[in-house]
């Protein structure tokens, strides 16, 4: 691999990017929160399951700073939205 390949490489998006861009082209669906909980870093990660067209996904994400705030919303067993990409239906966020 050339020095040329490297740098056509397409750079992985980082998270607000991925965020952004499913909030403005994202589809949404219902889906349940299985789990939460903190991470070493301290940060709160959401476990959720969403099904669509028959087959089950499960998926986890960190939580916003807004999102945070909100424990009730996202604690085990609460319905979520679940924003998804339609051309990559295991992308999704919660919203």
């Amino acid at each position: 691999m050339g020095i040329l390949d490297k740098l056509r490489r397409k750079q992985p998006p980082d998270a607000g990017a991925r965020r952004r861009h499913l909030l403005k082209i994202g589809r949404i669906t219902d889906g349940v929160i299985l789990d939460c909980e903190e991470n070493i870093a301290g940060e709160e990660v959401a476990v959720f399951l969403y099904t669509l067209n028959g087959v089950d996904f499960e998926s986890a994400e960190l939580l916003t700073p807004e999102q945070r705030t909100d424990r009730v919303r996202y604690a085990p067993g609460a319905r979520v939205g679940v924003r998804y990409d339609p051309r990559n239906q295991g992308n999704s966020i919660i919203e």
